[in-house]
């Protein structure tokens, strides 16, 4: 089986794994995290069924009950974990893959993700090399809907935005379980509908070609922001008034117009090592103290709740809260970017204007390299930079971040596809040019 991953457990079904390994996943996982309660859900895709169907019965078989909350979205399936105080939950779904995949996140008590680190690789063993011992006294499968709940706290959480003329893609994933009742009937939506064949475009907002439409959309219908959602909703992402893509980590920016109005000392806000150096500098204009860690929830939401920080995110598109159990949303995300937006709105400014007073670096955008030597490689380009100059800064837990004045770059084995990947930021486009071009030589060297 190929599906344990650094976050969670992921493949192409009945490739990387099959009915089988998801039954002995169902039955080691109560004796992985000592409970006899299991809250699951799932999304729609063709082979959740199935999925939930065998792992209800490992589940059954090892003597634990499942709570079956029926389809979901992810974060729901976090925020009852720790709402409802479960001490371990299993959300199906492949997230913003293609219909191909499914998967299985799993988390622990206080919605604490359970990545490879911290869980996966015991219960991979255990699957391995574990007898399967069917209990005298098997467990229940119990109904267990708590979606209106769930959405009261989901629209306690927007404000009247009915100034804005706003543009959603649902993309054809969960988060069409909730916006309309959150935003209501006013926004131009497209892809509603649920269907786990994503026939419209793969549910992946960082990919450009899927982005198209909700762009088209908001050129449409003049819209003062486009809001696009992954498959599972654990992430979102904006396009701004003139359909321009927004990187997703300048959205951290933004929201410390939500979090750190009142300028408050001392306040945490958390960033992953591929954020652009300007979040950073923005969000200290807020008196606001920015930390980095690691790429993935599997470390962000531990690492928010370790510094106890108020909110956080990634350049994936995930945003991370403290009053969200430390976990990601994307309606609340998009709830709280909109309010923002809103408010600037009746000030007479555009989202483009403010995202331009945040956005004061030149960026490459992230660049993939298929090569084998990752480490050699990333070795390599650091030794360079470090030659011409003592760094400001340099990071070494996600590999490499290296920052001088004008610039920066980060360069990291991806966790997930055989790729090494490579981001940098400067001041002026010559600069910026000048490094990339000097690292992709020298990776490319070992090809």
């Amino acid at each position: 089986m190929n599906a344990f991953k650094a976050y969670d457990i992921r493949g192409v079904y009945n490739r990387d794994f099959n009915k089988e390994d998801v039954y002995k996943i169902g039955f080691f996982l109560p004796h992985l995290l000592k409970t006899k309660r299991i809250l699951v859900g799932r999304d729609v895709r063709e082979s959740s069924p199935e999925i939930f169907e065998y792992l209800c019965k490992g589940i059954n078989d090892s003597g634990a009950d499942v709570y079956d909350t029926g389809l979901a979205t992810t974060p729901m399936i976090y925020w009852g974990t720790a709402q409802l105080g479960f001490d371990a939950s299993v959300m199906i779904t492949a997230s913003h893959n293609p219909k191909q995949y499914n998967g299985l996140k799993v988390s622990a008590s206080n919605a604490l993700p359970v990545g490879y680190d911290s869980g996966l690789s015991d219960l991979e063993q255990m699957i391995l090399s574990d007898e399967i011992v069917v209990s005298d006294k098997k467990g229940s499968i119990i109904p267990n809907d708590f979606r209106e709940e769930y959405l009261a706290f989901q629209k306690a959480n927007i404000n009247d935005v009915s100034n804005l003329n706003i543009a959603v893609d649902v993309s054809n994933g969960m988060a069409g379980l909730f916006i309309r009742s959150i935003l209501g009937n006013q926004p131009a939506y497209i892809f509603e509908d649920l269907d786990g064949t994503f026939p419209n475009h793969e549910a992946n907002p960082l990919v450009p070609e899927n982005i198209v439409d909700i762009q088209n959309l908001v050129n449409e219908t003049k819209a003062d922001i486009g809001v696009i959602f992954d498959g599972d909703a654990d992430r979102v992402m904006f396009v701004d008034e003139n359909a321009r893509f927004i990187s997703p980590d300048l959205i951290i920016a933004l929201l410390a117009n939500h979090f750190l109005k009142d300028k408050k000392q001392g306040v945490r806000v958390l960033q992953d090592i591929r954020t652009s150096k300007a979040v950073g500098e923005y969000i200290a204009k807020f008196n606001g103290e920015m930390h980095m860690w690691r790429v993935g929830r599997a470390y962000a939401a531990l690492k928010l709740r370790e510094i106890d920080g108020l909110f956080g995110g990634e350049l994936a598109g995930h945003y991370y809260f403290k009053e969200f159990f430390y976990s990601d949303s994307g309606l609340m995300a998009a709830s709280l970017v909109l309010n923002i937006v809103s408010e600037f709105k009746k000030k007479g400014i555009k989202l483009s204007e403010i995202i331009q007073e945040i956005e004061v670096y030149q960026n490459s955008g992230e660049i993939n390299f298929k090569i084998e030597q990752k480490q050699e490689a990333m070795d390599a380009v650091i030794a360079h930079f470090k030659s011409l100059g003592k760094p400001d800064a340099f990071y070494d837990f996600d590999g490499y971040r290296i920052e001088y004045p004008d610039w920066w770059l980060n360069i990291r084995p991806s966790n997930t596809e055989p790729y090494l990947r490579f981001l940098a930021e400067a001041k002026t486009s010559e600069l910026l040019t000048s490094i990339v071009s000097k690292s992709k030589e020298i990776i490319q060297s070992f090809k």
